[in-house]
């Protein structure tokens, strides 16, 4: 019976301080001393709710990081039959849709409260609105995929499979296709790109928060892994694969 491998925890904990010391400068940078130190002028129709710009988006760069390290994990088990990397790559999967639910949250509310107050409406079908709703639930299908196949060996081969072939619509359905279609959102077509209408002072607290919400994936994803190594070594189930 092989023994699974081990996460460094001294590392992991070095690394899990510092994602959380990080994540909160930028929520001080968003809200506390950015109101003095990085304040940012009004902004025409979406005034300080701008400031969600510094979590609404970074969501989605974290979620196409988390379908990319899911991605990578199950090409290699297609490689090698390495239930660890199927391990991983369910737990980036499921982080994946974890910050895609977010997305799709912090997205909502910002619409409500800048382009349909007056109609009080919180979802109107806008096209990138909806194609992210799309990708969350492609990604969903891929544990519910998992769960109709019982024998483990090909279970961890059709859901790697499925999941390079939700990994290659993610360009598509969170940029590409979104931009080519009317939308409310800034970069679709007919509307100026976000950086054309947001300070450039927001980029000192938007660029590390993407990298903190990144990390803050690592960490979640980590503990996922480890947990589930956990369990494998209590059920004596390490030779499945």
């Amino acid at each position: 019976m092989s023994t699974p491998p081990t996460i460094n925890l001294t590392r992991y904990r070095l690394i899990r301080n510092g994602v959380f010391v990080w994540l909160t400068l930028v929520v001080l940078g968003a809200f506390s001393f950015g109101g003095y130190l990085l304040n940012i002028p009004k902004i025409n129709i979406l005034e300080h709710t701008a400031r969600n710009l510094y979590f609404h988006v970074p969501m989605w760069f974290t979620m196409m990081a988390a379908t990319g390290v899911s991605a990578y994990h199950s090409f290699r088990v297609l490689q090698t039959g390495d239930y660890v990397r199927d391990i991983r790559a369910r737990a980036a999967a499921m982080m994946a849709v974890v910050f895609g639910l977010l997305g799709l949250l912090t997205g909502i509310v910002w619409a409500r409260f800048t382009w349909y107050v007056s109609a009080d409406i919180w979802w109107n079908f806008d096209p990138k609105q909806s194609m992210a709703a799309v990708q969350v639930l492609i990604y969903g299908a891929y544990f519910v995929l998992r769960s109709g196949i019982e024998d483990t060996r090909k279970q961890a081969r059709i859901a790697a499979v499925y999941n390079l072939f939700a990994f290659v619509t993610v360009p598509f359905l969170l940029y590409v296709l979104p931009r080519q279609l009317e939308s409310l959102h800034p970069g679709a077509d007919g509307n100026p790109a976000f950086s054309d209408i947001t300070h450039p002072v927001m980029r000192l607290v938007f660029y590390p928060a993407i990298i903190g919400f990144i990390g803050l994936f690592w960490v979640l994803y980590t503990q996922r892994v480890r947990l589930a190594l956990l369990q494998r070594r209590v059920d004596h189930d390490d030779d499945l694969l």
